[in-house]
């Protein structure tokens, strides 16, 4: 996997929702092959400095223990757009994905796949450039509408484009009684699998085990970084 090419990287919002647009039509619905490695990514800003960090953890799938975990850390590459923000994150989330020493079957993206204006979230945006398979956990349900799944986890409702009718991702109970999370097909994945591989990582809480080790990873790099400056 290579680093990407910020000589060719979209400067403005008109050529990054081109380049969304050009993308979009790359991103394939289902992919094949047993899941085992699984990689999560997450990024932390530090927006006085113009820097971000970005980390992969990187897990088994059957036991949920850490194979390998990696950071990178760069500048800010585009600024802040809502529905842009892939813009911002996969030059250094690549980097880091670069440096882990096994390829994972599917990577995790906290954010959205298709579930997404242009159909392009982060997810599947990382997934049309480095052809891995991948799908996004999100928190929110963006500008999409759902009803409330039952309170079992499990239980799923569609997460539908009002405009269009189109079921774009689902709303996911991951853990009973807590508000669900909000999944989304990246690339090379169908949308059942995706919700059994989310439910497989959150045994114990609502969001991803690869989600929440890749956040704090992110975050301590960040703070090692604002030390190693502060001592520099």
């Amino acid at each position: 996997m290579s680093p990407v090419d910020l000589a060719g990287w979209p400067r403005t919002e008109a050529e990054a929702v081109a380049e969304q647009l050009r993308l979009r039509e790359l991103v394939e619905p289902f992919g094949a092959g047993p899941v085992v490695l699984v990689a999560g990514v997450d990024v932390a800003y530090d927006d006085e400095n113009d820097v971000v960090a970005a980390a992969a953890v990187l897990l088994d799938l059957r036991t949920l223990e850490v194979v390998e975990e990696t950071t990178a850390v760069g500048r800010i590459a585009f600024p802040y757009v809502p529905g842009l923000l892939a813009f911002r994150e996969l030059p250094a989330v690549i980097d880091a994905l670069a440096k882990l020493g096994q390829t994972p079957d599917l990577v995790v993206c906290d954010g959205y796949g298709v579930a997404h204006p242009r159909r392009l979230g982060l997810a599947s945006h990382l997934g049309v450039l480095t052809g891995l398979r991948t799908l996004g956990v999100a928190k929110t349900p963006f500008t999409f509408s759902h009803q409330l799944p039952g309170a079992e986890r499990g239980e799923w409702t569609p997460l539908v484009d009002e405009a269009t009718g189109e079921e774009v991702g689902r709303a996911v109970r991951t853990r009973a009684g807590v508000k669900p999370a909000f999944v989304s097909v990246g690339h090379r994945i169908g949308i059942s699998e995706a919700v059994d591989c989310v439910l497989a990582l959150t045994p114990r809480y609502r969001l991803p085990e690869t989600t929440r080790r890749a956040d704090s990873l992110c975050r301590r790099a960040l703070r090692e970084l604002a030390g190693e400056r502060k001592t520099g």
